[in-house]
């Protein structure tokens, strides 16, 4: 189904994004990463223009076009009480501008049939403390996929995916933390990758401007104190004990 198409994947070293570039160069595909870490395409910070430019025409220059567009590389996860000014942004510019610019640079170039996927979060719509700058660029990344569809439409498909807990370093997790699930596991990067494929696939043709979540059904579950065995025991009734 991708042989021979141009796939581009940004931090597509490493968890995620390594099950991208794995499952489209399995269909065969040619797959340009950037990455900050070691990989056998190019080497740069998504965080720096410049480097994004060099990084588009190299892609230009080997390839000529893009057939997919991939924008998975995660930003820093920091929050209210220790994130700076500049960390905040340097998130936003990884996590939001760099989708943006990268949009923009590779329009002329988009082949018929062109994707792009937006690798988002379920922090899209639900939060930990102290995670504002990961969860405001997911955020932000999840309203660039529909402005992005709009503005090109009848020439690239743009949507995002939302995963959930991905055990991205293999450990299998198993009791509480896979039972918690309504499919009763952790997600897998594969799990990720086969819906970056279908979205990008003459399959999805009828779809566009959308977000897909996928967590095993997290976001759907309701939980109550004392609901199947949860008991909500709050910080300082637990310091008291």
């Amino acid at each position: 189904m991708f042989k021979d198409k141009i796939a581009v994947v940004t931090g597509g070293a490493n968890g995620i994004g390594k099950a991208i570039v794995e499952a489209f160069a399995a269909q065969g595909a040619a797959v340009c990463v950037i990455d900050r870490e070691s990989n056998d395409y190019f080497v740069g910070d998504l965080a720096d223009e410049a480097i994004l430019r060099q990084f588009a025409a190299r892609v230009i220059e080997d390839h000529g076009r893009v057939d997919y567009l991939i924008n998975n590389a995660p930003p820093l996860s920091s929050g209210l009480s220790d994130c700076s000014y500049d960390a905040f942004n340097q998130a936003l510019r990884v996590g939001v501008a760099a989708p943006f610019y990268l949009a923009q640079l590779f329009r002329p170039f988009f082949a018929p049939g062109g994707a792009i996927v937006n690798i988002s979060s379920s922090r899209d719509r639900m939060s930990q403390p102290e995670t504002e700058s990961y969860s405001a660029a997911k955020g932000g990344l999840s309203s660039l996929t529909h402005a992005l569809a709009v503005t090109l439409a009848g020439q690239v498909r743009v949507n995002s995916i939302s995963p959930g807990w991905i055990d991205t370093q293999a450990r299998g997790y198993k009791g509480a933390d896979a039972i918690q699930h309504p499919v009763h596991r952790v997600g897998r990067p594969s799990d990720i990758a086969q819906m970056v494929l279908f979205l990008c696939s003459d399959q999805a043709g009828f779809i566009t401007g959308e977000n897909i979540c996928i967590d095993g059904g997290m976001t759907h579950q309701m939980i109550y104190h004392d609901d199947f065995g949860w008991h909500y025991q709050p910080e300082t009734e637990t310091s008291s004990s």
